[in-house]
């Protein structure tokens, strides 16, 4: 296994990270596409209730692999855990192809989504320790831009290949599983522990030198003592405001980015809209989202990420909040859509870059966890607030209040996280 050190100079890493994020890309829209073949055909035994349960419970189990796979990063390694997620979720995603009725189906989504909820959180604490100092909002939002891409892909190779429902997943786990030895060959640990115990004390003493993002490691390593990991630490002094406040903000960012996704077509149906346009619209938005993440992970290291993550959550709730107004002029309906998505979707993985700066690196795989865990709670709640709006004909506006109310609300809690943690072992962690 090569080291860090020896790893720098190479690009491997940064596309690898990137290629699993196409991964979580690919989960999140290929049920979209199946479901409504599944449901028109009756097979597996698929209705209405039977498609709901399969993408609920899909989500819980990528909630319950960020929050409690994702750390085991910080104990056995980043590249370990990467490894085995993905071969995890890609097993089980060949599986859900033969799956024979509605509760197996469920079952292995449920499990491919235990590996893939835990990916996310192990491929950006990796990239953050991988990523020069300095850089952390850049290597957020440039590795995220894979779940978009492949969010895209998926949705492009629907089209050629359903109905054949089957071969959606085959394509998708097989994916995964040509990756996987590109992980095994080229992707470095990216722990200070784990360099140490490879290159021994000397060779580990020129890495700490050379990568100031990981001295803090490096402290808790030189003293002889093994730094605990896990949720516990996120309720010692000084984390829980942190905790809080982030957990908030990632609970209502996701909210915003799955109850858009799912729901935005129905919502601009609702408003008078044309069906077709509506579906243009969700396109605009995500081409928006692609455009912010690479405005908002510069500005966030030239500026602070809370800085930018403050204002990013507060623009998405005035460009929500304005398209509850109907716009006849389809260039400048187009032009609120582009950007309203510029500001919603980075917002969320500004919200990881902060997390990656506020911790230190021997926690940034718990913490990430616990960011994207409860984050995917609000990807539950979002659809179903709105769905719930829909079935009510009250999607219009008040769908977009909603979401417009989840952006103040994520900017109040991100205020409660302060602007410097400090520690006894590593003292100033984050001024940004």
């Amino acid at each position: 296994m090569p080291t860090m050190s020896s790893a720098r100079r190479s690009q491997w890493p940064v596309w690898l990270c990137w290629l699993a994020m196409v991964l979580d890309g690919f989960d999140l829209v290929v049920l979209g596409t199946v479901i409504p073949t599944l449901i028109k055909t009756g097979e597996l035994g698929f209705d209405a209730v039977g498609a709901t349960f399969a993408a609920t419970i899909s989500l819980v189990g990528v909630g319950l692999g960020a929050l409690f796979i994702a750390p085991l990063s910080d104990k056995f390694g980043r590249r370990k855990l990467l490894i085995a997620c993905v071969a995890s979720f890609s097993l089980f995603t060949i599986g859900v192809a033969f799956a024979p009725n509605v509760a197996v189906f469920s079952l292995l989504r449920m499990l491919a989504g235990l590996g893939l909820g835990a990916c996310l959180p192990a491929a950006l604490a990796y990239i953050n320790d991988y990523a020069p100092a300095g850089s952390a909002g850049k290597s957020t939002t440039r590795t995220m831009t894979g779940y978009h891409v492949g969010a895209v892909a998926t949705a492009l190779l629907a089209i050629f290949i359903v109905p054949n429902w089957r071969l959606m997943f085959i394509i998708g786990g097989v994916a995964g599983l040509l990756l996987l030895p590109f992980l095994w060959v080229k992707l470095p640990e990216s722990l200070p522990e784990a360099a140490s115990a490879k290159t021994g004390p000397a060779k580990s003493s020129e890495l700490q030198a050379s990568d100031p993002a990981n001295t803090t490691t490096a402290v808790e390593h030189s003293t002889g003592t093994k730094p605990k990991t896990g949720f516990r630490d996120l309720l010692q002094k000084p984390y829980p405001m942190v905790a809080v406040g982030i957990g908030i903000a990632s609970f209502m960012g996701l909210l915003l980015v799955y109850g858009l996704n799912t729901w935005l077509p129905q919502l601009m149906a609702a408003a008078g809209y044309p069906v077709s346009t509506g579906l243009t619209l969700l396109l605009v938005l995500n081409l928006g989202a692609v455009a912010g993440l690479f405005v908002a992970g510069i500005l966030a290291d030239k500026h602070g990420t809370k800085k930018i993550v403050l204002m990013w959550f507060g623009l998405s709730a005035v460009f929500l909040a304005i398209l509850s107004v109907k716009i006849p002029n389809e260039f400048l309906l187009n032009a609120a859509v582009f950007v309203t998505g510029v500001f919603v979707f980075s917002s969320q993985v500004l919200v990881y870059a902060w997390v990656s700066q506020l911790f230190p690196p021997r926690l940034r795989g718990t913490a990430l966890g616990f960011a994207a865990g409860v984050g995917r709670l609000g990807a539950i709640v979002g659809p179903a607030v709105t769905g719930t709006l829909v079935a009510a004909n009250i999607a219009y506006p008040a769908g977009f209040y909603v979401f417009a109310a989840a952006g103040v609300l994520a900017v109040a809690a991100l205020f409660l996280v302060p602007h410097e943690v400090r520690t006894a072992d590593t003292g100033v962690l984050a001024e940004r």
